[in-house]
């Protein structure tokens, strides 16, 4: 299995490439849009901004190849956020509008942003990303701009309300937390994904 972690210019892409060899699994960090196109998984890493991420995507011509990709990809973090429709960071950028969905600074009045810390998901569909992982497992968190609910939530958090954690699409899979980051749970999840 090939497994290609994309260069986005982000800054946890090797933490995430320790998570994968720990489970077992060979993987290679890359913005070459041939070696991207021969790839069985894809995975979007991401603590950075969306302006750096987008930018770096467009010049690497790899917008289109991600958005027409035909297998399993999964965002973590900022990567799922540029799944969605806009972000309201820096202004407004628009993203990768895979999925219709705003990504808008957390509106949580009294609690501190960013959002850093374990936080417990609650699964909203029987999937098979969360085979073998208990519902309202606890998994690590760091961001300030989130998904609202949206029909392709298949997870939710509470930061002062309800947010997307967990998102699909066909072969489109997303977090906003670091599984890399998440002990057991994260390292379950990381391999189911890589089985699917």
């Amino acid at each position: 299995m090939k497994i290609v972690i994309l260069d986005t210019g982000c800054s946890n892409i090797l933490s995430v490439k320790w998570a994968i060899k720990r489970i077992g699994h060979d993987s290679c960090i890359t913005s070459n849009p041939d070696i991207v196109l021969g790839a069985d998984k894809i995975i979007l890493p991401g603590i950075g901004t969306t302006k750096t991420v987008m930018k770096n995507l467009s010049k690497n011509n790899l917008n289109n190849l991600i958005k027409l990709f035909k297998k399993p990809i999964l965002g973590i973090c900022l990567g799922m956020q540029i799944m969605g429709s806009y972000s309201e960071e820096n202004e407004g950028i628009d993203t990768l509008r895979i999925i219709d969905t705003p990504v808008l600074l957390m509106n949580v009045k009294n609690l501190n942003l960013p959002h850093i810390g374990w936080n417990k998901i609650k699964f909203l569909s029987d999937n098979y990303l969360f085979k073998n992982i208990k519902d309202g497992s606890y998994f690590y968190f760091m961001h300030s701009y989130a998904m609202p609910i949206n029909k392709y939530a298949i997870g939710q958090f509470c930061y002062g309300k309800n947010f997307t954690a967990v998102i699909q699409k066909n072969n489109f899979f997303g977090v906003q937390f670091h599984p890399e980051r998440s002990s057991k749970a994260g390292s379950q999840l990381l391999k189911n994904f890589l089985e699917i």
